[in-house]
């Protein structure tokens, strides 16, 4: 989970402009993650980005960057491939004699199928006159390509004592490794931070970011534009000389597997995705007394996505067939509304109080469509004209239309009391009870508790004004956190269209589509947390250690059903996992001035996780993505 000055980011921060942070603050252990709910089981990082300051300011900063591949695969060059394959048939020669003898082994000889491809009349021959290969290409560097990326921050600040303004903009144009790939954003940040009375403050805060991505195909298996550039073999060429320009292939060689040409799907593809992102909040700071506080805020983030996409029959995967052209629109709204009222109270010197409560309501809402239609009569068409394509656009069928509507939404209360005695023996309690349409009426409100206590041994006197050791403490905590991170309306059975032939006439109706399950709960983590903050010299070097054990029960999974019902599964609390780990983290300060910091980081991570029980029967659970086949699975005593 992604906080933003208090608003949650859960789309993610990739439409945030990273040169726009202030700070960052990284919550791992349930202790301190719990007071943010199911959202956050996963961890929570809290951004707080820059706002205005008093007097005017003018900024301008600018970088440039490269990237490429870290390390190109040793593959085989032209010759080294036919020595290869020159071998393969003497080791079957050897080796399977009867086979070879039964003519079990087509081409027995490599020269007869290299000498039928070095006719010189034909255009799209890969052998000269001697059998030596006209092409020796390097599909890494034919596919790849050194990124250049450039991103330019101009931001204007100024204000009162009383009002404050900032507004923050950035262009950033980056190429990708892969040829033919980029991104670029335009992203703009307004801020006002008003003091209108002693015990009243307001502010808001609107972003907007427009990101243009070109991605490379989003096929998997054969067809991953990375695995054709490393199986793609070096004696075929990206294109031959004919006057069409035609794509070289790997089956263009006798006996090879047919894949597409990488270069090809770079080329003669287009995946673009356009994102535009209003995110805004709206904040009230109110002082009742020295003592208690309260504080409203209110978020919006609208999005809306624009992904049109072009699959050409130039590229073999649609060779002889047609080509593909399709537009997906994605419209996504989300609302959140958060009050809380704080106390702080310090008693007789060493005692201080601060107990925090309050209510969370968020909305979620996205409407989605997609459509697509084959059959172009040019590939200059691409996806800007549907109506183009042959192929009749008839919704719910593959080459057709389809839209969707999901929304979910949650009201939590929360409250947290931390205690301190002599800022050196720390105790914190948190409870939260988080509700969630995704579940049944039954099982919509959660609730979840944690705890933890703290010992900053810096603090005590024996320590104090130690010139080595700055800071020392030893934390231990323990907490629960839920998870309803799912799709929505599992807890519901849902309909979808569907037809059917009735004497030769293609009627439409309605089936049933998922199996619901209105006995659908929380997931709920336990986690146990000891840790360790060592500050040396003045904190020029710090170094954190965590160790934890949490174990997952409720697990929402996909649960296998009878064939015979007529579904597959039914979405379902499930068994349970244990994690357990140790992360290490070293920081230090090398040099530091007014003009030049140096500083470094390691970190280090120890994790081993357990499946400790799938369902009454402990049977195998194939949780996707799947390709052809399952390909990933759950099992009872494996990771």
């Amino acid at each position: 989970l992604y906080v933003v000055d208090g608003v949650f980011w859960e789309q993610g921060i990739t439409t945030l402009n990273p040169n726009d942070i202030e700070s960052l603050e990284v919550l791992k252990d349930a202790s301190a993650t719990a007071i943010y709910g199911a959202r956050g089981s996963s961890g929570v990082i809290i951004i707080t980005t820059k706002r205005g300051r008093k007097g005017s300011q003018v900024a301008y900063d600018n970088y440039v960057s490269v990237s490429k591949m870290a390390r190109k695969l040793d593959l085989l060059n032209a010759r080294d491939f036919l020595a290869l394959e020159a071998l393969g048939y003497q080791n079957v020669q050897k080796f399977d004699a009867a086979g070879w003898a039964a003519g079990k082994y087509a081409n027995k000889d490599p020269r007869i199928k290299r000498r039928a491809l070095a006719n010189p009349n034909d255009p799209k021959r890969l052998f000269d006159e001697n059998l030596n290969p006209l092409y020796d290409v390097d599909w890494q560097d034919a596919v790849t390509q050194t990124g250049v990326a450039q991103s330019h921050n101009l931001s204007f600040s100024g204000g009162s004592d009383q009002t404050t303004f900032g507004l923050f903009l950035n262009y950033t144009n980056a190429q990708g490794i892969i040829r033919e790939t980029y991104q670029k954003r335009y992203s703009g940040r307004l801020t006002v931070d008003n003091q209108v009375k002693d015990w009243l403050k307001i502010g808001a805060t609107l972003n907007y970011s427009n990101i243009e991505d070109k991605i490379g195909n989003n096929f998997v298996g054969a067809n991953n534009i990375p695995r054709l550039m490393i199986e793609m073999i070096p004696i075929v060429p990206i294109q031959y000389p004919d006057a069409a320009g035609t794509y070289g292939k790997r089956q263009d060689y006798p006996d090879m597997e047919g894949a597409d040409n990488p270069v090809a799907l770079t080329r003669e593809d287009v995946n673009l995705t356009r994102n535009q992102v209003f995110a805004g909040n709206l904040y009230a700071n109110i002082t009742f007394s020295p003592n208690l506080s309260f504080r409203s805020v209110f978020g919006a983030n609208i999005s809306s996505q624009f992904n049109p996409s072009y699959e050409s029959n130039l590229v073999q995967l649609r060779a002889g067939t047609q080509n593909l052209a399709g537009i997906g629109a994605y419209d996504g709204k989300s609302l959140q509304w958060q009050n809380y009222l704080t106390y702080n109270k310090t008693f007789a010197e060493n005692h201080a109080l601060n107990v925090v409560a309050g209510v969370d309501a968020q909305r979620f809402q996205s409407n989605g469509f997609y459509s697509e239609t084959q059959g172009l009569s040019d590939n200059a068409y691409l996806f800007y004209n549907l109506g183009a394509g042959a192929t009749p656009q008839v919704p719910g069928t593959f080459n057709g239309a389809a839209n969707q509507f999901d929304a979910n939404q949650f009201l939590s209360f929360f409250g947290r009391a931390n205690y301190t005695y002599k800022d050196r023996y720390i105790l914190t309690g948190t409870a939260r009870s988080d509700g969630s349409s995704r579940f049944g009426t039954a099982n919509q409100r959660g609730f979840f508790p944690s705890g933890a206590v703290a010992w900053r041994i810096s603090q005590e006197p024996f320590l104090v004004g130690n010139s080595t050791v700055s800071d020392l403490k030893l934390r231990f905590g323990y907490g629960q956190t839920g998870n309803s991170n799912f799709a929505n309306y599992q807890s519901q059975a849902r309909l979808q269209p569907n037809s059917y032939i009735f004497n030769g006439v293609r009627v439409g109706g309605t089936t049933l589509n998922t199996l619901g399950n209105p006995d659908l709960r929380w997931e709920r983590a336990s986690q146990f947390d000891l840790g360790l903050n060592v500050g040396l010299w003045q904190n020029r070097v710090t170094f954190e250690a965590d160790l934890y054990s949490r174990t997952t029960t409720d697990l929402i999974l996909a649960q296998p059903v009878p064939r015979t019902s007529g579904y597959g599964s039914i979405t379902s609390n499930v068994g349970s996992i244990r994690n357990q780990g140790l992360e290490l983290s070293l920081n230090t300060v090398n040099v530091t001035s007014a003009d030049f910091t140096w500083s470094t980081n390691f970190n280090v991570s120890f994790l081993k996780n357990r499946v400790v029980a799938l369902g009454p029967a402990g049977d195998d659970i194939y949780p996707g993505p799947n390709f052809l086949n399952e390909t990933n699975v759950l099992r009872v005593g494996q990771p």
